[in-house]
């Protein structure tokens, strides 16, 4: 299954979609397995699993210090495509891939999109990748089968918007806040309308993702959303051993009507 099929698979039930951020190496690799097969049994429908980097660009403090803890514990893209393929064959759900360009450069785009395809991964973003250099990596993913993911920024102007709708696949990832990761504790009032223009360009899901941290967070994203993505919360649940919190969050996506 692609990614925007799961997606539209969870939509057409009338539930929303609902994607964690995790950092891979945060707590050791060998955590790993139990976090994603954890998360697929409470539901969730696709992971976007983090890749540490030492210059990020786009992490507030919570996930840029989760990178620093899973790049003491000598965690890299090579060695994380390792571990994921070990348990591929019991993961029922797409994995999304967010790394930056040099990484995958070092690594090799064809190597790397082979290994990442075996891995699990169904789709990929690379915040540091105008959308005018996607040509160096988007041939070969698209021919192993990996959707090249577009973050779409609120202070774009309209016609960047149209290009990076257009260009997305997967899904659009819509960005909620100006600025970095982390939890916030309001949105813009026009985000309906940016959400309903972002729609008009394209057919395929659009996710809100950044500052997203609560229940009723997740729920109000619903009324205009296909989906969110929560990063900074489930990054710290995960470092306190906190399933509560985001078995609440997943059930929040579950409530909704089909749109």
């Amino acid at each position: 299954m692609t990614l925007q099929q799961a997606i539209e698979q969870v939509n057409a039930r009338g539930d929303q979609a609902f994607v964690p951020y995790i950092m891979a190496g945060d707590g050791g690799l060998e955590a790993l397995r139990h976090t994603i097969l954890r998360l697929q049994e409470l539901g969730v429908t696709a992971i976007e699993v983090g890749i540490p980097f030492t210059d990020p660009v786009a992490d507030g403090p919570t996930i840029e210090k989760a990178g620093e803890r899973a790049l003491a514990n000598g965690t890299n893209l090579r060695n994380v495509l390792a571990t994921l393929k070990e348990f591929a064959a019991e993961v029922t759900i797409p994995l999304v891939a967010m790394t930056y360009l040099n990484p995958i450069l070092a690594y090799g785009v064809a190597a790397f999109a082979r290994d990442a395809y075996e891995a699990g991964i169904r789709g990929l973003i690379v915040p540091d990748m105008p959308l005018e250099e996607s040509t160096i990596i988007h041939e070969e993913l698209r021919a192993a089968g990996i959707s090249l993911v577009q973050l779409v920024s609120l202070t774009s102007p309209p016609e960047r918007i149209a290009k990076l709708a257009k260009a997305s696949e997967g899904f659009i990832y819509a960005v909620t806040v100006n600025g970095i990761t982390g939890a916030r504790a309001d949105f813009a009032s026009n985000l309906a309308e940016h959400f309903a223009q972002l729609k008009s360009y394209s057919a395929i899901p659009v996710l809100a993702g950044f500052g997203i941290s609560t229940p009723a967070h997740v729920a109000n994203f619903g009324a205009f959303s296909d989906g969110v993505i929560v990063g900074s919360k489930i990054v710290d649940a995960l470092a306190n051993g906190d399933w509560n919190t985001i078995e609440q969050l997943i059930k929040a996506s579950k409530q909704m009507e089909v749109k």
